[in-house]
Formats: C-alpha cells, structure tokens, sequence
C-alpha cells in the first residue's frame, strides 16, 4: 500500500479507477469514463512530489535530537455525519479498496456564486485528505444540465436550455480551476443518464436483476404521465432531517400538485410540456425531476452503497431525504455510511440572496481578489459552520497569503544554492516540524478543522522569517537546511488545503495586481508617490512622507523601507472603503 501511496503522491493526487470490492457496477463502467483533459482545467500542485511520509526526517536526526519521535504516523478521521448526528470514526466500505464519494453538483443556469464556491472548496479538502491519508477515492459530481430553473432562464433569454446550460457548466469549471479545486473523478450530467433514471423508476435492471424499480415495489403512482415518489409508502420517510412526516412540504422546485396523494409526495418523472425538452419513457415523453437524477447516477458509477455523499446544508431537506427514499426503494441494500452538509454563506451577517441585493459571484470576487484569497477565506472557517462574507475578512486572507507566498518565496530563493545533506537538523526546528505535523493532522481528522490546519503554519512561517532575516537567525547552525525542511513541510500542508501555488513569484505578482485594481491605482503612479516621498524625507519634510505612506495605507498598499530602498507590498487598507464591485 505504502508503493501506491508513493505513486499517487508522484502524479499529484490524479484520480485513480478501480471498482470496490463486493459492489456490483453497471457494465459500462469502464476506463472511458475518465473525464476528458479540460484546457481551463489548472492542476496546480507541488512542483516536487510528495514522499510517502511527507513530513518525515532523517532517521539520524530523530535518533541525535529525539524531537521528532512519531512523526510520520496519522490519526483516524473523525466525520461528522448528519443522519447519526455526531462524529464518527471513518473506515471506507471496502477496507483496503476505494472510497467512493458523491457530491451534489449545479444547477448550470447562472454564475455560479460564493456558496458554491464553499461547499467545493469544503468537499475538495475532504477528497485531497483522504488521498493523503492513503485513500484511493473516486469522487463524482454531477451536473443538473435539465431542470425547470434552466428551462425558465433559457426561455427568458430565448436561448435553448441544453446550450444555456453547457455555457453555464464550462463556467463553472472555469471557476473551480482558479479556486483550485481538482477535477472530480467523474462528472456525470443528467441528460446522458435518462436511460439509467427511467430504469430505476420501473424497469428490472438487466445486469443486476435482483433489483426492481420504485414502481414495481409500491412506492410510487403514475397521474397523467407524472410520477410521484409516495411518501407514505416509505415508513422511514424523514430519518436524514428528522422531520416528522406531518411537518414535510413539497419538493421547493415544483408547484404543489393536487393530484398528489401526499403533499410532500414527489416528482420521478414529469410529464413533457409544451416547449420544454422531454423524453420518451414507459409513461409517455417527459423527462426526470430533481431528485431521482442523483439517485440514478451515484448508483451507476458508485453502486447502491458507497461510503460519502455530500452537498450543502440546504439540501439535507427535501433534496438528500428523497434521495434516500427513492434509492432504497429501488435497492432495500441502497445505503450511504456518511452523510456530509457544508454551513451556509452570508453576506454582511445577511443570508445571500438576489431579492436582497448581496448575491455574491466568484467570477465577481476574483476580479478584485486572487482566488486563493477567496479560498483561503473560506477555509478560515469550519466546513459545518455558517461563514460570514464581509470584505475585511477577504482582504485579511489575502494579505495573510502574501505573507505566507512571500516566506515561502524567500525561503525558495535562499536554498538555490546546493545544500549538503546533514545527519541532523537544530532542535528548535525538529520541534517545530514535529508540532506543525501534531497539529496540522489532529486538526484535520477531527472533522476537517481547516481553521487550526492553517494557524498550525504560523510558527514555522516566523521561524523560516527568523533565519532568513534576522542577525541571530542568520548566524544559526544548519540554517538552509532548516529552511529547506520547513518550506517543504509547510508546503504539504498548503498542498492538502489546495493553497500551493505552481509558483510563488507568479502568486505574488498576482496579489500585487489585485491589490493594484482594488486601490485604482497602477504601479507607476505607486513608484512616483514613493518618488515623492523619498524626496520628501530628504528635504526633512517628514510630515509631507507620513501623509504620503497614509494615503497608500488607506489603499491597502503598504512601504517598506531597507537598505536598498522604499518597495510596496499590498496589506489590509486602513480604511476599509474599497470593496468588490457590485454584482
């Protein structure tokens, strides 16, 4: 296993395929469903690879020093798991085979906005994790690519729906390149599995013939070409939300239907409408509801039981109860051992929302913003809390990555030069190594504590500072060797977080010109001020240089004095009167 760990540390986390021991896969299964090489698609990893124990030392210097006596190993991950309400200790179906985890995707009918951005930065640090705990994982996000909010938006812009949705998608992936969130194993869309849905709803599955369809085992009724899901044929109906049956409404994107037995019964099948796609079925041309489309396609790519399924805390009700209703009716064995919700986004303490004006887009942040500020924003907070946007807290992360690509930048150019190899680091930073694994693994198999993970490479951070630019730091024995450990070391965690650049000269140059476009302001006009300002301090006219350095303060561009001169570097503004363009 540590051979195969080595190797999938080697490519950088590229999805593996194999089936899971004991499940039962659809024929089709094959290599073809590799997804396609995407050209917006940026996989921008480690430029070394990892080691298959990445934050190991040499064996002489845990033997001379002591320090790092058990690093290396891991602990068990902890998940929250929302249908047992409480952490559970994770162990994948198959022991020794591949996890397989499912994610609701979009609903590709608009830009896609900060909440998503939350829950696939959120299920991508889940995804990267397990790879570095060893886990071969194969994760599947699909796309909604039919769905009446696609058919209403495509109608208002005389567009037709498949191509509105298309254009969508091909954004989205966009945005999750620039956040950085790798490539699910398989991404799945609706319309290339109508066969599959149809198939769950009625028919006996050819290859796996054990199995009926929701029909055939009493759990659903036709009306006019519809088909509804029946709730009060599934006694265990509200077991993942714990509602009450009396307390349920109907599906949120459907109109309530009187025909209905149940007024929380809901659509499998929904007969076709004049001017919207449809498609043949046993119940005359229609096409799928909601929630059956998640159902038809985690079965045909992970089986009836996989280990994760994932989405948003909006989901848990109705979205991800009748997923379960409708899997297990199908399949009595249909199970998921863990259920994972992400906390809701708001804006200026205010639910996100287009009624009240504050629905924030990606693509509207990462004008402003490097995307990796925005990602490390987001993973300032745990998964399942709710998380506050506000553009203090935004210009915080970015001007903390500066600070962390700047470190890392430093470090990187004073190791240029060849470094013999040693028998032993300085204690001080074997202890430092040794406390940023304790942390950095404690924090996240308890439940993904993204927010202790990165304070955990502060102090490394300081001490890489300390050597690089200090006179005592300087003087320190082994001390390029101590540089090149910790870059290394804090370099796996900022790999795991999905915060490691393909360069940190081209990051930091990236965070320059935001801050630049932020403050309205170009580079030449910053060098003239700082032109000005020097003149000014030369005249003794230090009032006119304090004015100067305030003015480019209450930017967010900061100066720096050295003994080669006066440079900027972008900060926190002052005053806090830039803010990102309104949508």
């Amino acid at each position: 296993m540590a051979a195969a760990a080595t190797a999938r540390r080697a490519i950088g986390f590229l999805p593996l395929l194999s089936s899971p021991a004991g499940v039962r896969l659809p024929r089709c299964r094959a290599l073809s469903l590799i997804p396609p090489p995407r050209s917006n698609r940026l996989l921008l990893l480690p430029v070394r690879p990892f080691s298959t124990n990445p934050f190991s030392v040499s064996a002489a210097s845990t033997v001379s020093n002591g320090a790092a006596a058990g690093v290396g190993t891991t602990r068990e991950l902890h998940l929250y798991n929302t249908k047992s309400r409480r952490k559970e200790q994770f162990g994948p179906r198959a022991p020794g085979g591949e996890v397989g985890m499912y994610v609701c995707g979009v609903t590709p009918y608009d830009d896609s906005h900060i909440g998503h951005a939350r829950a696939y930065v959120a299920f991508d640090v889940l995804y990267r994790y397990l790879r570095y705990l060893d886990y071969e994982v194969r994760y599947v996000r699909n796309f909604t690519d039919i769905d009446d909010k696609i058919i209403a938006r495509a109608n208002q812009l005389g567009e037709d729906p498949f191509s509105l949705s298309k254009r969508f998608s091909d954004d989205f992936l966009s945005d999750m390149a620039h956040l950085q969130c790798l490539p699910p194993s398989v991404e799945p869309r609706v319309s290339d599995h109508i066969n599959q849905i149809i198939n769950m709803i009625k028919q006996v599955d050819a290859f796996t013939l054990w199995l009926l369809g929701i029909l055939d085992n009493k759990c659903a009724y036709v009306v006019g070409g519809d088909v509804y899901f029946s709730v009060d044929n599934f006694p265990e109906y509200g077991e993942l939300s714990g509602r009450k049956l009396d307390d349920n409404r109907a599906g949120e994107r459907v109109a309530i239907d009187e025909r209905k037995r149940n007024p929380a019964d809901f659509a499998l099948w929904k007969a076709a409408k004049d001017g919207e796609p449809w498609w043949d079925s046993p119940w005359g041309p229609g096409r799928p509801g909601w929630h059956i489309e998640c159902s038809a396609m985690s079965a045909h790519y992970l089986g009836h039981s996989f280990d994760i399924h994932g989405g948003g805390e909006d989901l848990i009700f109705p979205h991800h109860e009748n997923e379960i209703a409708q899997s297990r009716a199908a399949c009595c064995d249909s199970s998921i051992n863990y259920w994972i919700h992400n906390g809701f986004v708001n804006v200026n303490s205010q639910k996100m929302s287009k009624s009240l004006g504050n629905f924030v887009t990606i693509r509207k942040v990462i004008e402003m913003y490097h995307p990796l500020a925005l990602r490390m924003f987001l993973l300032g907070t745990h998964y399942r809390s709710p998380i506050n946007y506000t553009i203090e807290q935004l210009n915080v992360a970015s001007d903390r990555l500066y600070y962390t690509y700047q470190t890392l930048y430093d470090c990187e150019g004073s190791c240029q030069q060849q470094i013999s190899a040693g028998d032993s680091l300085p204690a001080n930073t074997l202890n430092c190594i040794q406390k940023l694994h304790d942390e950095f693994e404690t924090s996240m198999s308890d439940d993904l504590h993204t927010s202790v993970a990165l304070a955990a490479i502060s102090e490394p951070l300081k001490l890489m500072n300390d050597l690089l630019h200090t006179r005592k730091g300087k003087k320190q024995e082994k001390r390029l060797e101590s540089l090149s450990s910790l870059e290394e070391k804090v370099r796996v965690v900022l790999s795991v977080l999905g915060l490691m650049p393909s360069s940190y000269h081209e990051a930091l140059q990236q965070l320059r010109e935001k801050a630049l476009i932020r403050a309205s302001i170009t580079e030449d006009q910053v060098l003239q001020k700082i032109e000005e300002r020097t003149a000014a301090r030369k005249a003794k006219q230090y009032e006119k240089s304090d004015e100067i350095r305030k003015e480019l303060s209450a930017l967010g561009i900061a100066l720096m004095d050295g003994p080669d001169g006066t440079t900027w570097r972008p900060s926190v503004p002052l005053s806090e009167e830039g803010v990102v363009a309104k949508p």
